[in-house]
């Protein structure tokens, strides 16, 4: 049993006589996890969380990434996101995972499901070009996770026009991501723009005293702008996650 439909299905096959309890409760214990050596896959993660387990690939041989794939695809999940992955490894993961793959993010997504539904609306809006590869992990994580995106990129406080042209499209976001580098301003010029949760999130492009994005998190750690959030440094896969949690929050319509 890998997702909460599942799960409720064989509950009603009980209550309605069609399963026993017996069978039932073998097919939730064979569930949690399985164990290879090197990693315990949590295939219950669907179930409390209603995404399946994501994957680290930084630190993980390609061998190992493709031992985690093969245990999750053998279960029947799908739209298995592989972070920070690297072209060579995912060149090599690729030869035994189906994979659609971004070297831009360095992310994937093994056996992408083609009725992922694009629910809700977010925007991933950057200051810069060179916050494109953690803005595109932020955007293809919550793509991958059923929600519709629209990317505005390039659209930094140093020519504010660009992001006035496109305030439509804002008020219309369920949730924001704001991705920016430099002195991290973005996050507080959107929040002072939109009804809804801004995520910010710092990045590590600046000269010197940007101390590898230290001062765009502690900028928008001091937002004056209410309802902006903020995640780590280069953290463009926790922004999407969280982005994609506030936007399906109650029954989210498409």
């Amino acid at each position: 049993m890998d997702n909460k439909r599942e799960i409720l299905a064989l509950l009603r096959a009980v209550a309605a006589g069609d399963a026993a309890p017996e069978d039932a409760l073998l097919e939730l214990k064979q569930s949690p996890f399985e164990d290879l050596g090197y990693a315990k896959v949590d295939f219950h993660r669907p179930v409390r969380q209603g995404t399946c387990e994501v994957i680290y690939g930084a630190g993980k041989t390609p061998e190992q990434i493709s031992g985690i794939l093969s245990a999750m695809h053998e279960r029947c999940c799908g739209n298995i996101l592989v972070t920070r992955l690297d072209p060579a490894a995912a060149e090599k993961v690729g030869k035994t995972a189906v994979l659609d793959y971004s070297p831009t993010a360095r992310l994937a997504v093994a056996w992408r499901r083609a009725d992922t539904p694009a629910l809700g609306h977010i925007v991933v809006a950057s200051g810069g070009t060179s916050d494109m590869a953690v803005s595109e992990e932020a955007a293809l994580t919550a793509e991958a996770m059923g929600n519709r995106v629209t990317r505005l990129y390039d659209v930094g406080v140093a020519g504010l026009h660009r992001l006035l042209s496109n305030l439509d499209v804002l008020m219309s976001a369920r949730c924001v991501v704001a991705v920016a580098g430099m002195e991290g301003a973005l996050a507080s010029v959107v929040g002072g723009l939109v009804d809804c949760p801004v995520i910010a999130v710092p990045t590590s492009v600046g000269y010197g005293a940007n101390f590898g994005g230290l001062s765009a998190l502690l900028s928008m750690l001091n937002s004056c702008a209410s309802g902006v959030s903020v995640v780590n440094i280069d953290n463009g896969f926790g922004a999407g996650y969280l982005a994609s949690m506030i936007n399906q929050m109650e029954g989210t319509q498409e």
